[in-house]
Parts: C-alpha cells; structure tokens; sequence
C-alpha cells in the first residue's frame, strides 16, 4: 500500500487530508510538527509528502530542503496558503515536485497525488526483485533467494530507496553472508 506522510499544523485539516486519503486506498499518516515528521520517516518508509509551509520552529521550506539532503527521489507537494510567486518558486528551487495553494478541493489533492506517484514510477504494490534480493516494502522484509533477512527498519529503508531505482543504478547480486553495519 502506498504511505504519505501529510505534514500540516492545523489538526482539523490534516485530520481531513489523512482520512480523504486513507478512503481513497492510500495509508496516510499525519504530523503536527517537523520533528514528528522526522521521526516517522526515520522509522517508516513513506513514498510520497504532503506539506505545509508556514509551521512553528521548522517551516515548510527548511523541511524540504533536509529531506531533499537524504532522498532526492521521494514527491514531494506543498500544500500551503502562501499564494505568492517567490514563495513558489523557493519551494520548487528546494526540490518540491507540486504546489497547491489552501484552500484546496480534496479531489484535486487526489489527482495530483496519483500523478505524482505515476511520474515517480511508484507502483500500488510495494514490492522490488532484484537479482536475488525481494523487498516487500508492506511486510518490512527482505529476503535473499526466499530466506528471510534480519534487517532493521532504518536498514530496510535505506535497501528500498537503493533498489527501488534499479533502472538507473543496475542490478546487484546479495550474498549469503549479510552484513550491513
């Protein structure tokens, strides 16, 4: 299943968004603050971020520009009441791939949410077969010719964003013996 993380200070909206999503088929999760943001995303693989500008200590922009910092590929929306040009353009500067300006249509959210995700080869099911490596990106797992491997979330997540790529960083072959620290 698709997970997006929603970024958006006010409760009653981002409250809206995640279960207009979550209907929708996708698993939405929502955060208050930047750091709550950080936090998930540390311990949970998401594949597209909804995000507002204007939030207390870390705004919308800086927010951006550290995920840029760890993962160029990931979509990236700004969903904001900052309606003017420079704003814009600074986000899209930083890296943001949409920008929608509040108040919004859910159904617009939702379409472009869709082709975001088909722009960024984002398939409805999560899963990447390389060589002999499986990635199933819903049960959190890895698995080496059907063997299961022990690795932590933070290190599954970073397997996924390498693998999920293929076609520009080519295939890999995992041996038997694991070692990843």
């Amino acid at each position: 299943m698709i997970r997006i993380l929603v970024l958006e200070d006010d409760a009653k909206l981002n409250q809206m968004v995640c279960t207009y999503l979550n209907d929708s088929g996708f698993q939405a999760k929502g955060c208050l603050h930047a750091n709550d943001a950080y936090d998930k995303m540390y311990n949970s693989l998401f594949d597209l971020i909804i995000s507002d500008i204007m939030m207390p200590d870390i705004d919308g922009f800086e927010f951006a520009e550290n995920v840029r910092r760890v993962n160029k590929h990931i979509p990236i929306l700004f969903m904001s009441a900052k309606d003017d040009l420079p704003s814009k353009q600074r986000g899209y500067q930083l890296g943001i791939d949409d920008y929608m300006v509040k108040p919004i249509q859910l159904d617009e959210l939702l379409l472009r949410v869709r082709a975001l995700l088909r722009r960024a080869n984002i398939e409805m099911e999560r899963k990447v077969v390389v060589d002999n490596l499986e990635l199933d990106a819903d049960g959190m797992t890895a698995s080496v010719d059907g063997e299961e491997l022990p690795v932590t979330t933070r290190e599954f997540n970073i397997l996924y964003a390498q693998r999920r790529n293929t076609k520009l960083c080519g295939p890999i072959s995992i041996q038997k013996e694991y070692n990843f620290r």
